[in-house]
């Protein structure tokens, strides 16, 4: 005798299942929190390992030994990423004068149309100058914290630089190492699964970075000729955004606008709008669909819930990492649909014979 009708017994099971679930992921969640300087360097290293498998492999076509092709690799990474930080570096410093002017400029413009009276920047600066002075040891205190932010972030730059070295060299390595983690029963599958992630986190660096390149190129061209300041470093930020959808297009968008703003003025600020939009519009109807035809599709509801749970964990980072690591599971769950699709469709068969 059942004390519970059968669909409140089924529901109350998947209740069950759901808050199991729910409690796993928490509890993962709160360990890559605590132990984020040796998890975060690995995910940075994985990404990093699927952007630059290509490479890899053309120097071991080339019959390079594993390591020095992996060092190799490395090198050529740290000379990329290098060389394209001093190139926006060196055009920040160069048209940083200029852009803090026209933002001056603008500040004081929009204080006499719209400030009240003793609002000028003079009493800002004083103003501001007297909450220096009152808070000066919270200012010492947070440089503090920052400068151990930065070595603490300088040292997790390093180890994930290593961590791709040996990912290279290692990859043949990998299969062996997913299979004895599971029950031998359960190889082939873990395998799949495995392959066919890494596969779609592979085709999703490598297209994000591909658009990314077109739509940096295409936005830094137009703001030369409007002759915005900074256009590379500001093409750089765009370059960046792109690995954050959406949501790094619209700030990297809306910062080359309002300096368009404060240094050309309305007219090229409009202009520059259009620019941002035009690349945008080429981004998503051409080279989304073009590019990453081959990745892991997600429903752009899908990446803002990835892009808003990744940033509520992890912040900025959080952000960077949420896509990627969705295209992950969504490369998951498409092959255990596929297996059992199979062997549902095995299964009629079955029973004939």
């Amino acid at each position: 005798m059942r004390l519970l009708p059968v669909p409140v017994l089924r529901f109350a099971a998947w209740c069950a299942v759901v808050l199991l679930a729910a409690g796993v992921v928490y509890v993962g969640i709160r360990l890559c929190g605590e132990l984020r300087t040796a998890v975060i360097p690995a995910l940075l290293a994985l990404l990093g390992t699927a952007l630059l498998r290509p490479l890899y492999r053309r120097l071991l076509a080339a019959h390079v030994q594993r390591s020095l092709a992996a060092g190799l690799t490395c090198v050529a990474v740290v000379a990329v990423v290098g060389g394209a930080v001093y190139i926006v570096v060196a055009a920040l410093v160069d048209s940083g004068d200029q852009i803090v002017a026209s933002l001056r400029s603008s500040a004081q413009d929009l204080a006499d149309h719209f400030g009240a009276a003793g609002t000028s920047l003079d009493d800002m600066a004083s103003n501001a100058r007297e909450l220096l002075g009152k808070f000066g040891g919270t200012a010492a205190s947070g440089v503090i914290s920052g400068v151990s932010v930065v070595g603490e972030t300088a040292a997790m730059a390093v180890l994930a630089l290593l961590l791709v070295f040996f990912f290279l060299r290692d990859s043949d390595r990998a299969v062996t190492t997913v299979r004895a983690l599971v029950p031998h029963s359960g190889g082939d599958m873990a395998e799949a699964m495995a392959r066919r992630a890494f596969g779609a986190v592979e085709g999703f660096m490598r297209g994000t970075t591909l658009i990314a390149l077109i739509d940096a190129f295409c936005i830094t061209v137009g703001l030369l000729i409007l002759r915005v300041p900074g256009a590379l470093g500001l093409g750089a930020l765009v370059f960046v955004g792109a690995y954050i959808p959406y949501l790094g297009a619209f700030i990297s968008g809306a910062v080359a606008v309002l300096v368009a703003l404060a240094d050309r003025g309305f007219a090229i600020a409009l202009w520059t709008l259009g620019v941002v939009v035009a690349v945008q519009l080429l981004e998503g109807h051409v080279l989304q669909p073009v590019i990453q035809s081959r990745t892991v599709q997600m429903h752009p509801a899908v990446v803002l819930l990835a892009l808003t749970a990744g940033a509520s964990v992890a912040g900025i980072l959080g952000m960077l990492l949420a896509v990627p690591l969705t295209a992950a599971a969504f490369g998951i769950v498409h092959e255990l649909q596929a297996r059992y699709a199979d062997r549902g469709a095995g299964s009629p068969a079955g029973d004939d014979s």
